[in-house]
Formats: structure tokens, sequence, C-alpha cells
């Protein structure tokens, strides 16, 4: 017997929230839905998972309390950009490394804000700093200084405008974005995205507020991307591979670097050595097919790391 599917009006009426909210859940992978055609679909056991996570813990005596074996099996928590191969690299490895990863796709910053609060163990970020042009260093730079880190390199990726199939508004540059006739749809404040779009248009001195659908804001590549499949808006600014998922075309406009930020602890520090041999590792590499719009060269290179790292990892 197939298991039961809701819609996500279904799943509103069952929660008593909002169908926004419902998406929202979704858009931050907090809630694993699927499609059937443009139609999105939660599966029952989806709903009972993620009621058992936010259920609240009921309250005990002292002597349950005393009596509860201590749970040593902790999931490793990622947080931050959205991205196809970050996806990919939650599924493998913990399927290879029998471990439970939990991703909380919520932007660039606010992930990297999230690892410098100890509220993850991964940070998955693409930030770029206007004044010297590199992506996200001088970030960790800035808000590591005594804590045990280390960056990897994921990949890097093409950013630019992903338009229409045939581009039929004729949009090349972000001069084009101005226009009365065009119809934007952006990435929400946080999202490395949304940090290298408006450095493009203020080094251009363009006044963002004058872009038809700047306010409008998407939480993840695809999400955007398919307001252009559907014909709601006429151009957004994200990845190549969110482009080639729905058939639209790309106009590339940057390269940037795609990191993996750890932050090491006493307690993390066996499950994130395993993900880093892991992910530096050639059976890694070889499960990656789709690798349009990405370039791994340095796919598992350490970046960066401080001397406390070296002496755990």
């Amino acid at each position: 017997m197939e298991e039961k599917a809701y819609t996500p009006d279904e799943v509103a009426q069952i929660f008593q929230i909002s169908k926004h909210t419902v998406y929202e859940l979704i858009k931050r992978g907090e809630l694993q839905a699927f499609k059937i055609g443009n139609k999105m679909r939660i599966e029952h056991s989806e709903l009972e998972r993620f009621k058992k996570n936010t259920k609240a813990p009921a309250k005990k005596n002292v002597v349950e309390q005393a009596e509860q074996p201590i749970n040593t099996i902790e999931p490793i928590r990622l947080s931050g950009s959205h991205d196809f191969l970050v996806e990919h690299f939650v599924k493998q490895s913990g399927s290879a490394l029998n471990l439970q990863i939990q991703p909380s796709f919520i932007g660039s910053l606010e992930g990297l804000m999230m690892l410098y609060r100890g509220q993850c163990d991964i940070a998955a970020i693409h930030l770029l700093d206007p004044t010297s042009q590199e992506y996200n260093l001088p970030f960790i730079h800035q808000l590591f200084v005594y804590e045990s880190i280390l960056v990897l390199r994921l990949a890097a990726r093409e950013q630019g405008f992903i338009v229409a199939k045939g581009n039929p508004k004729n949009i090349h540059d972000f001069p084009d974005l101005m226009r009365q006739d065009i119809q934007f749809i952006n990435r929400q404040k946080g999202a490395g995205t949304r940090f290298l779009l408006d450095s493009k248009l203020s080094s251009q001195g363009l006044d963002p507020s004058k872009i038809n659908g700047y306010d409008k804001e998407e939480w993840n590549h695809l999400a955007a991307a398919s307001f252009i499949s559907r014909g709601i808006a006429d151009v957004t600014f994200g990845i190549q591979s969110a482009a080639s998922h729905l058939g639209l075309d790309f106009i590339p406009v940057a390269r940037e670097n795609f990191d993996l930020v750890f932050r090491v602890t006493t307690d993390n520090k066996q499950k994130l050595t395993n993900l880093i041999l892991y992910l530096q590792s050639d059976s890694f590499k070889d499960s990656l097919t789709d690798l349009e719009g990405y370039s791994i060269q340095e796919l598992g290179k350490i970046i960066y790391q401080t001397s406390k790292t070296e002496e755990l990892v």
C-alpha cells in the first residue's frame, strides 16, 4: 500500500499554521517534500519525523532524569547556503559513514553566525568581501579568533543571470535590471548570492530600489529560478546548475568559491575528521556526476586552518 502524501494546504491544517509557513519550512530544508509536476507533496512519514523532532520534551522528575541513559548519538549540524553539491555531500556521507547530518539552508551569513555561536558544526558559505574581493576568509578571520576552525574548498561555481529559454527580454548586464519591463526575483538578505549581487550593483552605481522585484525574496536557487520557468518573473541572479535543472538559459557573470567551514571540538572531532577524509576521497569525487556550472579542481583542499585545529584533526 502506497504511503499517503499531503499537500502544503493539508499540512498547514494539520499543524494549524499558515501555508506560507509550510513553504518556508520546505525552503529551509526543515520539512522534506517532493514534486509531482508543479505540485508539492509531503509524505506521512516525513510529517511524523517533523513532529517528533519539534515536540517539546516532557518534564521529568529528578529520579527519572537520573535513570535516563545519556544519548551519545548526536547529529552533525550543517547550516548555511543551499547548494546541490552540499545536498549530495550530506546524503552520500551520511550513508557512507552511517552518520546523521541535519542540514539547515538559511543563507551563508546566518550559517556562519550559527557556527560562531556554536549552534552548528559546519557552515556552507560563499561570501564575497566587497573591499578585498576575496571569498569567505575575510569573514572567518574577523569572527573566529580562538576557535578551532578548518576551511575546506568544495567547488567553484558560476553565478549569473537566469532567464527564460532564448532570453526573450534580451538581458545581458546589470543595467538591464533597471528597465521598467523587467521583473526581478531576489534572494534573501544574508545569502551569498545577495552579497555578490549587491556588490556588483554598488560597483556600477546602480540603485537597487529602482529594480522591479528587488524586495521579493526566495530562500534557495531553485525556488528563485522557478519564478522564471513559470513566467512570473523575467530574471533572477543565481547559479548555473539551477538554470540547467529547469531548462532555463544562463548568462555567466562571476565565478565564486564555495567552502565548508568546520568548527572542531573534542565532542565532534572524530565525526568531522571522518567527514573531511570522505570529502577528500576518490569515492566521493567519483559519485559526482552532474557538474554543469561547477569546477571541482580544488575539491577537498584545505584553504585555512588554525593552529588549534592542526592539533585536533
